[in-house]
């Protein structure tokens, strides 16, 4: 049996589409078939909410008067980058402010999606056809033309846990890793995480149609280091860092629930965010690779306290998430950077998108690169 996206738009549009999350398939997977689901279900909507440091926005703040050719621009005191055009500049998530370090770009997002206003400074040389030097103002997401959330690399297809086993403390984009193997981090949404429940990336593509922030988003590209070479496991799980999406959506539709700046003590700030991904029940392989459970999926333990952050073991989710492992004869507390339960939220919120009409699927108009390497700075 083979459904087809046009299809399943029909049955959505007639109110006639079966949509459940993926915890909810995991349990159908339980009592019944591939070859069966896929007749019994249309769409199953995929989450994950975690820190996707590689995020940020394009903002477009219109021309002043007289014009100017906005070259070092900060938002409340957050350098964004201007060598784009007279008036475009892009904000990156982990961008500081140069007076206060808990501040960086992704504050400066979440203020302007919940209607705050920014403060905005501008210097240039000054040129014939751009002649002013310098401005500042107030503005918001209602007083600017653009606010496109572009992100190169987000929800990582499966990423590496954490550990340290110096004697020091380190604080690290994974949290702050205690000594002598003192914890284990990781972050993922698991069984619940969309490019985990297309481990082929039959269905996720460029045009794939997302939930982003509480707004309608799109997959544009592969995210950078995307790296589809990786060795999988038994059950065709990647075994650690693999695939990732580009993205991008409008911050005018987004919801700060969805988008949240945070600080990771002495290492800098990130951006928690929300992606949810609807996966068309096209056949009994899709449904098949839906199934996976966290028991299924594996990740390797990297010791951040070494170079090179050698590998010092492989566990699955099941094992990550039930609070501890162990590791080196010891039981070892571990803890998630993300959140389940917002990820759970997503895939109910989409779910009702999709069933209300509000929420079409798209077919991708071209797949993700695969059997690409990805290379280090030596």
């Amino acid at each position: 049996m083979q459904k087809t996206i046009k299809e399943i738009n029909q049955k959505i549009k007639k109110k006639q589409a079966v949509i459940v999350t993926a915890a909810e398939f995991k349990k159908l997977s339980l009592k019944h078939r591939p070859e069966q689901l896929c007749k019994k279900v249309d769409v199953v909507t995929t989450a994950t909410f975690g820190p996707m440091c590689s995020s940020g926005a394009f903002l477009n703040f219109g021309h002043s008067s007289p014009p100017m050719r906005y070259e070092r621009i900060s938002l409340n005191g957050v350098n964004a980058y201007g060598g784009i055009a007279a008036a475009d500049a892009y904000i990156g998530a982990t961008e500081e402010s140069s007076g206060n370090q808990e501040y960086g770009g992704a504050h400066v997002i979440e203020d302007l999606i919940a209607g705050k206003e920014i403060i905005m400074k501008a210097h240039a040389k000054g040129t014939d056809c751009y002649p002013r030097r310098e401005t500042e103002a107030r503005i918001s997401l209602g007083s600017i033309n653009e606010a496109l959330m572009f992100n190169p690399r987000n929800a990582y297809q499966n990423y590496a846990a954490a550990t340290n086993s110096t004697e020091k403390t380190l604080y690290t984009y994974m949290g702050t890793l205690l000594p002598a193997f003192g914890n284990v981090t990781y972050s993922t949404s698991g069984e619940l995480s969309p490019l985990l429940n297309d481990p082929d990336l039959k269905y996720i593509g460029i045009g794939t149609r997302i939930f982003l922030g509480g707004a309608s988003g799109y997959v544009v590209w592969n995210g950078t280091q995307h790296f589809t070479g990786r060795e999988k496991n038994r059950h065709n799980i990647p075994l650690g860092p693999a695939a990732t999406i580009a993205v991008t959506g409008s911050l005018k539709d987004m919801n700060t629930r969805y988008i949240r700046a945070a600080c990771y003590e002495k290492y800098g700030t990130s951006l928690f965010v929300g992606i949810g991904v609807p996966v068309a029940v096209k056949d009994a392989a899709t449904a098949r690779a839906l199934s996976v459970r966290n028991r299924d999926i594996e990740t390797l333990v990297f010791d951040y306290g070494m170079a090179g952050r050698p590998s010092l073991g492989q566990f699955n989710y099941e094992q990550l998430m039930s609070g501890e492992i162990e590791l080196n004869g010891r039981r070892i507390p571990t803890a998630s950077l993300s959140s389940v339960k917002m990820a759970l939220e997503i895939c109910d919120e989409l779910r009702n998108r999709i069933l209300s009409g509000s929420f079409l699927l798209t077919d991708a108009v071209a797949s993700l690169p695969g059997n690409n390497k990805i290379h280090q700075l030596k």
